[in-house]
C-alpha cells in the first residue's frame, strides 16, 4: 500500500467540499453525542451498526447531511467505534473516550469504493462535479480509499491510498549498522559518521514569535487577525514540509548504504518531559515511522534493541558495565581496559553488537535481545 496527496487547484466549486466536511463534522459531533449518552446510561458503546441505521433515518429528512455520502458515514461511525475500543482496553493507562470537534477545524471526509472517478489526466469526479488537482506523479496501481483534506489555511488536499502490488526494489550491500540518538548530534553511526539535525524550528522560532505576537494583537473576529492566523500557520507548515523532506531524503540514504540498521527503543514521553521543545524538534518518533515505510519497501530491516539495555554504560570493547554516568560526561575511560571512549559512538558500537547478536549474522554476545520489524 501506498499513500498519494495532491493538492486541488483553488476553484469557488472547491467550496462544495467545504460544505460536505463541515457536514462531515456536524454528523461526527451527532455521534459523539450519542455514544456520551448511551456509555452514561449503559457504561458501553454503541454498536456501529445501529449507529449507521440511525444516522441514516436522518440523512434521509436532513438535506445538509445529505452532501455526506454512505460510505463517508461508514467510516466516521467505524472511526468512533474503533476509538472506543481503544478507550475500553487501555483506560487505565489514561486514555480518553474521542470527543466534541470544532466545525471549522473538521479535516476531511473519506470516500471508498464509490463516490469519485478518475478522468484521465489531472481531473476526477467528486460525487457530481469535477475538480482538478496538481498532478505531480503518476497514479500507479489500484485506489483503494480517497479522502479530501483540508488544512488550517482552508487548501484542499486529495489523498490517495493506492495498491500497487508487489513492486518493491531489493539492492543487498551486506552491511549493518548500529545507530544513537543524541540531542546535539541527530544520529551517530557505528562507522563513525554523525548527521547532525537542521533543527527546523530552532531556526525558525524567532519568525514564529513575531508572527504570533502579530495575531495576539488583532481584535478577535476581525478580518485582520484571520489573516495574521493563516500567516503564523504558514510558518507552522513550513517547518514541517521542510523536516518531512530531510527526513525522506536520510531515510533513503541510510536504507540505500545498509541492509540492517539497528536502533535503541526510545520513551519519546521521558524525553519530552525532560528537554520539551528540543524533543518536538528533533521528532525522532516521526522519523522513525518514515524510516520504517522505506526499509519496508526496500526490503531491508530494521531492529530495536530493548531501551533499557545499557549502551551507553557499556563499553565497547571489553563489555565492562559502569553503574553510572553522567548525561554531561561525553567521553569517558574505561576502568577494566582504559580505553577511551566516545558517549554516542560507543552506543552505537553496542547496539550494533546486539542487534546482529540477534539476527545471528554477528560474532557478539546472543543473551541480548532486540526487537525486528
Amino acid at each position: 500500500m501506498k499513500t498519494l496527496k495532491f493538492k486541488l487547484y483553488q476553484h469557488k466549486r472547491n467550496r462544495h467540499l467545504k460544505r460536505t466536511i463541515n457536514a462531515a463534522g456536524v454528523i461526527y459531533n451527532h455521534c459523539i453525542a450519542l455514544h456520551r449518552r448511551y456509555y452514561r446510561m449503559f457504561g458501553k458503546h454503541l454498536n456501529c451498526a445501529k449507529l449507521q441505521s440511525h444516522i441514516a433515518k436522518h440523512r434521509k429528512r436532513n438535506p445538509f447531511w445529505q452532501s455526506v455520502g454512505s460510505q463517508s458515514v461508514q467510516d466516521i461511525c467505524q472511526r468512533i467505534e474503533k476509538a472506543y475500543q481503544l478507550f475500553f482496553k487501555h483506560n487505565k493507562k489514561g486514555v480518553r473516550p474521542p470527543g466534541f470537534k470544532k466545525v471549522k477545524k473538521y479535516k476531511s471526509f473519506t470516500l471508498k469504493q464509490a463516490g469519485y472517478k478518475f478522468l484521465g489526466g489531472n481531473r476526477v469526479k467528486i460525487g457530481s462535479r469535477v475538480y482538478q488537482f496538481w498532478q505531480s506523479r503518476e497514479i500507479e496501481g489500484t485506489v483503494k480509499t480517497l479522502t479530501v483534506k483540508r488544512t488550517p489555511l482552508g487548501e484542499l488536499f486529495m489523498v490517495l491510498v493506492v495498491d500497487e502490488g508487489n513492486c518493491e526494489v531489493e539492492v543487498k550491500t551486506g552491511k549493518i549498522a548500529g545507530f544513537d540518538f543524541g540531542l546535539k548530534t541527530f544520529l551517530t553511526c557505528s562507522d563513525g559518521t554523525r548527521i547532525e539535525s537542521p533543527q527546523f524550528f530552532k531556526q525558525s522560532l524567532n519568525a514564529i514569535k513575531k508572527a504570533s505576537k502579530q495575531h495576539s494583537k488583532k481584535l478577535k473576529g476581525s478580518s485582520n487577525r484571520e489573516r495574521a492566523r493563516k500567516n503564523l500557520v504558514r510558518k507552522y507548515e513550513d517547518i514541517s514540509n521542510r523536516r518531512q523532506d530531510w527526513f525522506w531524503k536520510l531515510a533513503h540514504e541510510l536504507t540505500d548504504k545498509f541492509d540492517i540498521l539497528c536502533f535503541e527503543t526510545l520513551n519519546l514521553k521521558g524525553m519530552q518531559r525532560l528537554w520539551g521543545r528540543k524533543i518536538s524538534d528533533l521528532a525522532f518518533g516521526e522519523f522513525l515511522q518514515i524510516l520504517e515505510w522505506v526499509a519496508k519497501k526496500k526490503r531491508k530491516q530494521v531492529v530495536f534493541v530493548d531501551q533499557w539495555y545499557p549502551s551507553t554504560k557499556t563499553c565497547s570493547r571489553c563489555g565492562h558495565i559502569l553503574e553510572n554516568l553522567d548525561l554531561s560526561i561525553r567521553r569517558w575511560r574505561c576502568p577494566s581496559c582504559q580505553s577511551e571512549n566516545d558517549r554516542d559512538e560507543n552506543a552505537s558500537l553496542n547496539i550494533k553488537r546486539v542487534g546482529s547478536s540477534t539476527l545471528g549474522v554477528g560474532d557478539v554476545r546472543q543473551s541480548q535481545t532486540a526487537i525486528s520489524v
